[in-house]
């Protein structure tokens, strides 16, 4: 078969469960992703709302407002707007590069407390935002946030984690993301009705509230035991942590292992040099690809923009706002959930294939929708409004369950140490630079394509679906520190890094 196959695991497991120290610091890690969720879900609402348009782009409001021979499809289409969503991503990509140093050779700890600081004072510096300098610069400081808790938490709950509950364990962050939207959305749907218009300004300002939890939960994790390993070459510091973590005191094969990747890291000096050697090439490849699957999938044109997609399609602002926040968040966070808890048992590999026909066919639908319905001006019946809205359910639940978590997890479990800060260096950075790239060219894209955007978003999924099909080798239940064998024994990816010689592995 092109695509998948079955690794001899049973000398592979270590003894280990879930333990209580365990939940309690994954859970406070998880937080980088309910302020990444936030800021999403937030942004959207936000630039949607007229008070904070007539404020900071009084031009994008009167062409919504009152030049009637503008097409539904061009009345957003502002590149100063885009430019406030999408300079959080332009800092991310940036921040993420000085995050894999830190990561590295500080502890994936101090990386995860200067995310929580970052993205506290962007949400103070947003909320008293007086002028469009200080509310750009704000979300600058948030971008920073963002990249530095996106290149280590990922890292740091799949590190902590027992090999057999990683899935589990990493969609975490995917779920936590989920809630930062939801709670986001429904946010913003009572701020939008403060009389005297700054609503907005609390939705901005409450992005505090998960950096605070961030910010003052990372004072008390734990660092993992790969870091303890190879910022300190302390077995013994290491042992101990991994009998905690673990809740047994027979941890001897994990820490061989870690102790071996900790060595094969110590030769590598310039990680960004060595990941482009030819024996890294699968996870290389897979640092570019994914990321950029996961941006172009379409979820942010739901996830930034749905308020603004429900208006186009005729429905009220106040009715925008509630069907964004229960589509993307309460749909979102129940087919996290249900991810979370199949994710070990089904593998990789099926939920990226199934998730990605689940996405497909809605965007065709809507795509077919909206061009035979909505026309440049009017709007379509209510009947075909609630259809296109129980489409983008369905597509969210397909991403939320599938692209959407496992964008996250698979590649925090592929990297070897040695490459591991660097190659998440570079998951983060493409995601930031193609999240940039749809958040600043979406709404000209919209203009532009009209329902066509639909169709361009749904051939990427096509593409990203056959790439999971033939590329992808199924990673579930293989430990971290072992996961070069994947590559080895995969029918294509063999060819570049030569047979896997097992016998390495259980010396």
């Amino acid at each position: 078969m092109a695509g998948g196959f079955a690794i001899r695991r049973e000398d592979q497991q270590y003894d280990g469960r879930i333990t209580p120290f365990i939940v309690l610091s994954c859970t406070i890690a998880a937080m980088g992703g309910l302020i990444f969720g936030y800021d999403i879900g937030i942004s959207g609402g936000v630039t949607s709302m007229e008070p904070f348009l007539k404020k900071f782009f009084p031009e994008v409001y009167t062409k919504m407002n009152e030049d009637t021979n503008i097409s539904n499809y061009c009345k957003f289409d502002s590149q100063l707007l885009t430019s406030f969503t999408s300079s959080l991503y332009v800092a991310g990509l940036v921040a993420s590069f000085f995050a894999s140093p830190v990561t590295r050779y500080f502890g994936r700890k101090p990386s995860i407390l200067a995310g929580g600081a970052a993205f506290l004072s962007g949400a103070a510096l947003n909320g008293a935002a007086y002028n469009i300098y200080m509310l750009i610069f704000g979300r600058v400081l948030l971008g920073v946030g963002v990249g530095f808790a996106n290149q280590s938490v990922p890292l740091y709950l799949s590190e902590m984690a027992p090999p057999r509950h990683r899935g589990a364990i990493n969609n975490g962050f995917q779920l936590c993301v989920a809630i930062g939207v939801l709670s986001a959305n429904f946010i913003n749907f009572g701020t939008e009705k403060i009389r005297g218009g700054w609503g907005w300004r609390i939705s901005l300002a409450m992005a505090a509230v998960p950096a605070s939890i961030l910010t003052v939960g990372s004072f008390f994790l734990p660092e993992t035991p790969n870091s303890l390993i190879q910022r300190h070459n302390d077995p013994a510091k290491a042992k101990d942590m991994l009998q905690r973590i673990r809740g047994t005191d027979n941890v001897q094969a994990e820490l061989h292992d870690l102790i071996r990747a900790s060595s094969a890291s110590k030769s590598t000096k310039y990680p960004f040099a060595n990941i482009i050697q030819r024996k890294y090439r699968p996870q290389l490849v897979m640092a570019i690809a994914i990321p950029f699957f996961q941006q172009v999938t379409g979820i942010n044109v739901i996830s930034f923009y749905s308020p603004i997609l429900f208006r186009t399609i005729g429905l009220s602002e106040s009715v925008s706002l509630i069907m964004a926040a229960l589509i993307t968040g309460v749909v979102g966070i129940a087919s996290t959930f249900i991810s979370m808890l199949v994710v070990d048992r089904l593998g990789r590999r099926p939920m990226f294939l199934f998730g990605g026909v689940q996405m497909f066919v809605p965007q065709i639908l809507i795509g077919g929708v909206m061009a035979a319905e909505l026309g440049d001006h009017g709007s379509i019946s209510k009947g075909y409004a609630y259809l296109v809205l129980v489409l983008i359910g369905i597509y969210v639940s397909g991403f939320a369950w599938s692209w959407g978590p496992l964008g996250w997890l698979v590649p925090s479990e592929i990297f070897p140490l040695e490459i591991r800060s660097a190659g998440q260096s570079i998951v983060v950075a493409v995601g930031f630079l193609f999240t940039f790239a749809v958040a600043q060219t979406f709404l000209s894209m919209l203009c532009h394509f009209k329902s066509g955007i639909f169709f361009f978003f749904g051939g990427w999924v096509a593409v990203m679906t056959a790439f999971v099909y033939y590329l992808l080798p199924e990673t579930k239940n293989v430990p971290i520190e072992l996961m070069d064998r994947v590559w080895g024994e995969h029918w294509f990816w063999k060819r570049i890094v030569g047979e896997v010689d097992n016998k390495h592995h259980q010396d």
